[in-house]
């Protein structure tokens, strides 16, 4: 029994779900010599990249009716977007491994936090400026299920937060 310290991997990051046991053991050994991480295309938070651009997307080329709703969700969305992209690129170039200076998994809990927050606000102003036009109406029904798959992420992050921490905490 040695007391050192240890190393859990959870399979689990803001990526999303974890993998299967039995890929996640036959795919790490590979995963060092790839450049481009595959299984981040298929996450949670790729989704949420899509569902943010195509929000931005429907708003930006429907008439508006009110324009300080409507800039406000886009740049809501895009500043977002800019960010979750930062973190995605960070994260499928691995450059986590290098910059241990940062904790990342805060830096990213707190992102989708303040993310989650102003996306939700610009989605119910958006949504209630709608008027029942259907780019608009699509642009905010994109924008709650970017929050949703935010809320998501902030779990997944949380998650693997504090099961690092209190792992070292204990040993």
């Amino acid at each position: 029994m040695s007391h050192g310290a240890r190393v859990i991997r959870t399979g689990v990051s803001s990526a999303g779900a974890a993998a299967p046991p039995s890929v996640a053991a036959s795919s790490s050994a590979g995963s060092d010599a790839e450049l481009v991480d595959g299984a981040y295309f298929r996450s949670c938070s790729g989704m949420l990249k899509i569902s943010l651009l195509v929000g931005f997307i429907s708003v930006n080329n429907s008439q508006w009716t009110d324009y300080s709703a409507y800039s406000y969700f886009q740049i809501v969305t895009m500043c977002d977007l800019v960010m979750i992209l930062f973190f995605y690129i960070i994260h499928i170039f691995r450059i986590y491994r290098t910059l241990t200076c940062v904790s990342w998994p805060l830096a990213e809990f707190l992102h989708y936090l303040i993310g989650t927050i102003l996306l939700l606000i610009a989605s119910i102003v958006a949504a209630s400026k709608s008027y029942n036009l259907t780019g608009l109406v699509a642009g905010a029904t994109f924008g709650f299920l970017a929050t949703i798959l935010c809320v998501l992420s902030i779990w997944s992050s949380y998650k693997v937060s504090c099961i690092t921490q209190s792992t070292n905490a204990a040993v």
